[in-house]
């Protein structure tokens, strides 16, 4: 009787935001032609069975006519998604004496296989390569559509491949790999068409705490009436988020890779707008595969929340802890995983109802118990949890074609505007990271600890802000809340101690709603 064939190899899968590495094993033995998947393979994997057998057969390649049996190892891993197709082709090419053992050695390979042999794109490359690496793998064979993403952890040992047939032919030595060529690490150039603030007529005070809360990754909100330039004021911060660094830029394509199968480097900073009617699950994350919510997406960015009070009770005070611990940890029967969430809330409301409370030219048809009712939506904990707010009053007609923006010169000194105002947002973040010895932490995220180990106020202005607290009962949290407010303030300026003019700003910049 002849021995059974068997073979084994090597692939990764992402786990949340890990990943984990599979062993594929093959064994051909006599018997009727059949082919099973054990290992706790979900419906996904099972249908690999057709995909592998129709693209081994057009890629001209021979398909064992016997008992084929592959075990996904660990058997107690849940094992979901495309990832299985290439190594479980490969893992029968071994077995059946088409490829040799080490062909594959030391090898990962990852793929999702089409009927006629090509291949798609996986989700999660980056979480496949991190997990690798960590295993000691030292060649990595993936879609070439994923080329891309892989090369922003590194060129070296990874290979693309279009379909089965070059995947073979670059084993076998009879075809030279294919390498990823973009340079991921340039950033993008200026973009001419949005949105800056010498684009906004007025609105002063405001353009100052977008600039404060942008450099120390402060949380804001605005109120005022309809039509205020409150969403064009959270557009324009868009374009004042500091270029993004390469570890940023990896950490953002892994989350949005989970999150599809796109192949996209992303290589701006996000800015993340879910409108009011949107589930629980998409804001936070989960979900039958624990999916990244809005809040991951805007990781390292800005999550636009445009009409807070209009946002289910439930959503908002789901954003308590993530706003506070900067990750969200997601938990469902047989599986958990944890994302990251460090983003900078930006928030919009109206006054009232109606959104005409306190407006100079038209009258609120509110009631006093609607506009409380309307206000009361937004918790006092989650209100505690952002550092700036700002009333923003309508700009008069006349004022809104004071000046022309329209002119190509205009437009040239707005860009030149923009980009000093930049500088400076990042040589106060330069300052924090110098000082902190971090290059993610921001006055936003102290502790009250942090604050007395490296914030340094004068003695005037400690005796200015003890005094205030005291005649406004402030609370330790928004104690220090100011505090950190006038450090980026102070930051800004280059100085290293906080004033009385700081502390002032600081205070000017927690109005009430």
């Amino acid at each position: 009787m002849r021995p059974a064939m068997t073979a084994k190899v090597f692939t990764s899968i992402p786990c949340g935001f890990d990943g984990h590495i599979i062993e594929v094993e093959c064994v051909i033995t006599q018997g009727l032609p059949q082919f099973d998947i054990v290992g706790m393979a979900n419906k996904t994997v099972s249908e690999a069975r057709q995909r592998v057998r129709n693209a081994i057969k057009s890629s001209g390649l021979k398909w064992p006519d016997s008992h084929i049996t592959i075990n996904l190892a660990p058997a107690e891993l849940q094992k979901d998604g495309i990832f299985f197709d290439v190594p479980i082709a490969v893992s029968i090419l071994i077995a059946s004496g088409q490829l040799l053992e080490n062909d594959a050695k030391n090898r990962i390979f990852t793929g999702e296989l089409s009927l006629d042999g090509t291949v798609r794109p996986v989700r999660g490359m980056i979480n496949i390569l991190e997990a690798g690496r960590k295993n000691n793998f030292k060649e990595f064979y993936l879609p070439a559509s994923n080329l891309n993403q892989a090369s922003l952890v590194t060129n070296e040992g990874i290979y693309g491949y279009e379909s089965l047939t070059d995947l073979i032919l670059m084993l076998k030595h009879q075809k030279a790999p294919t390498t990823a060529k973009l340079d991921v690490v340039k950033n993008t150039e200026t973009d001419i068409n949005a949105i800056f603030l010498d684009d906004i007529k007025g609105q002063e005070l405001a353009k100052k705490a977008l600039i404060t809360a942008v450099a120390g990754h402060h949380n804001i909100i605005l109120t005022g009436p309809p039509g205020a330039g409150k969403t064009m004021l959270a557009r324009a911060v868009f374009s004042l988020l500091p270029d993004l660094s390469l570890d940023e830029k990896i950490e953002l394509t892994k989350i949005y890779n989970l999150a599809n199968s796109s192949g996209a480097v992303i290589l701006k900073r996000p800015f993340r707008n879910p409108h009011h009617t949107s589930t629980l699950l998409s804001i936070i994350g989960g979900g039958a595969k624990l999916t990244p919510g809005e809040i991951s997406l805007a990781h390292l960015g800005i999550l636009y929340l445009d009409e807070l009070p209009e946002y289910p009770r439930a959503t908002l005070e789901s954003l308590r802890q993530p706003l506070e611990d900067h990750v969200v940890n997601l938990t469902r029967a047989n599986d958990r995983c944890s994302y990251p969430c460090n983003f900078m809330l930006f928030a919009t409301m109206n006054p009232c109802p109606c959104g005409y409370l306190g407006d100079k030219t038209k009258q609120c048809t509110c009631k006093n118990f609607e506009i409380q009712r309307y206000k009361s939506k937004i918790s006092g904990p989650l209100l505690d949890r952002i550092d700036i707010r700002i009333n923003v009053d309508r700009i008069k007609t006349s004022d809104l074609c004071s000046n022309d923006l329209s002119s190509e010169k205009s437009r040239q000194k707005a860009i030149e505007n923009q980009q000093k105002i930049k500088d400076s947002i990042k040589n106060a973040i330069d300052r924090q990271c110098k000082r902190y010895g971090s290059n993610t932490k921001r006055n936003a995220s102290l502790t009250s600890t942090e604050v007395m180990r490296y914030v340094v106020l004068s003695a005037p202005a400690r005796t200015f802000l003890e005094d205030t607290a005291e005649k406004l009962s402030l609370s330790a949290r928004s104690y220090f809340k100011i505090i950190k407010v006038a450090q980026t303030i102070a930051d800004l300026a280059g100085e290293s101690q906080i004033q009385v003019p700081h502390i002032v700003e600081a205070l000017s910049y927690r109005m009430e709603l």
